[in-house]
């Protein structure tokens, strides 16, 4: 399929993904939507496991993961395999890779070797733990990065084992940090010439958004612990029941907070020094949430969406993808999009994101539907290959 306009903020930049599953993909899928061009390398044969995750009888997810980018199959095991990706990786800007510390070195494709032939290669690198420290060497996912980095241990209800999230939050929040990281040293090269290496570890991204949870510890004695739908102390802010369903309310802060008591017919909750102040409401927070749930509980989540817009509440239905398409708040951001896929047709998927006033981000390219795809426009575009080369290469089992 070929790619249509690119105006992204970052065309003109080459990038070679290598590395396989959620973090690098992600951080290239990134990259991609910016404009950048997206060289993906696989594995000869089934190419990368994404291929087949996701949800559902069609496994669709790898049409949003691998969306504006290009697919070549290399053999990385063998020095013939890592001479043609070293090749690859003198023309590009960009580097992308998730392997356990080490690969890289020991298939001679090292940072310091890259940036002999190529001095302004940004090299990204993302791993469980980080390129140093005596946990380098071990195996990670991005659920070990969310445990280490606190994430599992506070999350879901305080009499049972910790919970997780139903997507894979460590990975992608390392490869939003290695994305940022990318964007900076774009700047500092722009400046000096250089390229630089970025180290983002799993548990350090999660560790990144915990918010306080150190410094309570460390100057408080104080350890959070799985509080179920609520932030100790946050009232009210949570999930409440409805007739037809949840809703959730946000009105936590004081004036808000006198506005729902208004919308709930009860001003005089407002006044009551129980519930008057931020900290009183958080002493009081499990009987504040039963009122306001035995409140909702008579009302449809319409009725009580109705009042909550009334009052400028913040508050919200709590959407499944099926919502999603069916709002036309979604609609009118196009934050969803429908594509025509080589793979699987036409289909919807989220949009692209941060949004830009003067470059577009967005889908340019269809996810490639077999490795190796792009074999023939890269290595030709690239490398200067012919027909022949290509024929030699691909019977050698190098691509």
């Amino acid at each position: 399929m070929s790619e249509t306009a690119n105006n992204g903020a970052l065309k003109g930049l080459r990038v070679v993904e290598m590395g396989q599953l959620l973090a690098g993909p992600f951080c290239g899928q990134l990259l991609g939507d910016m404009g950048a061009d997206v060289i993906k390398i696989e594995p000869p044969g089934k190419g990368d496991p994404m291929r087949d995750w996701g949800q559902g009888k069609e496994k669709v997810q790898w049409e949003v993961i691998a969306r504006n980018k290009r697919s070549v199959t290399c053999n990385l095991r063998v020095p013939e395999g890592q001479d043609i990706a070293r090749k690859l990786i003198a023309n590009a800007d960009i580097l992308v890779e998730n392997f356990k510390p080490g690969t890289l070195e020991k298939w001679s494709l090292s940072p310091e070797e890259l940036h002999a032939i190529n001095p302004g290669l940004i090299v990204a690198r993302m791993s469980g733990y980080g390129q140093t420290g005596p946990y380098s060497t071990r195996a990670g996912f991005g659920g070990i990065g969310e445990a280490m980095g606190g994430w599992r241990y506070i999350v879901g209800d305080p009499d049972r084992p910790p919970a997780r999230m139903g997507i894979s939050i460590g990975d992608t929040l390392c490869a939003t940090y290695g994305t940022m990281g990318v964007l900076a040293a774009l700047h500092h090269r722009e400046k000096t010439g250089e390229g630089q290496v970025i180290d983002t570890a799993l548990y350090e991204a999660v560790l990144q958004v915990m918010e306080g949870l150190v410094p309570e510890y460390d100057y408080n004695g104080f350890t959070r612990e799985r509080s179920g739908s609520i932030l100790p102390g946050i009232a009210p802010s949570n999930v409440y029941s409805c007739k037809d369903g949840p809703f959730m309310i946000g009105a936590n802060n004081d004036a808000i907070f006198a506005r729902l008591t208004e919308a709930m017919g009860q001003p005089e909750l407002a006044e009551d020094p129980e519930y008057k102040t931020h900290l009183a409401r958080g002493r009081n927070q499990t009987i504040l949430d039963e009122m306001i749930n035995q409140w909702t509980g008579a009302l449809t989540i319409a009725e009580v969406d109705a009042l909550m817009i009334e009052h400028s509440i913040p508050a919200g239905r709590v959407y499944t993808a099926k919502d999603m398409l069916d709002d036309p708040h979604f609609r009118e951001r196009e934050a969803i999009i429908e594509v025509e896929t080589e793979g699987h047709g036409k289909i919807k998927m989220q949009n692209a994101f941060p949004r830009f006033s003067k470059s577009t981000s967005g889908f340019r390219r269809s996810a490639p539907t077999s490795p190796g795809q792009h074999n023939a426009e890269v290595f030709g575009e690239v490398l200067g290959w012919d027909e022949q080369m290509l024929a030699d290469n691909a019977k050698n089992g190098l691509i």
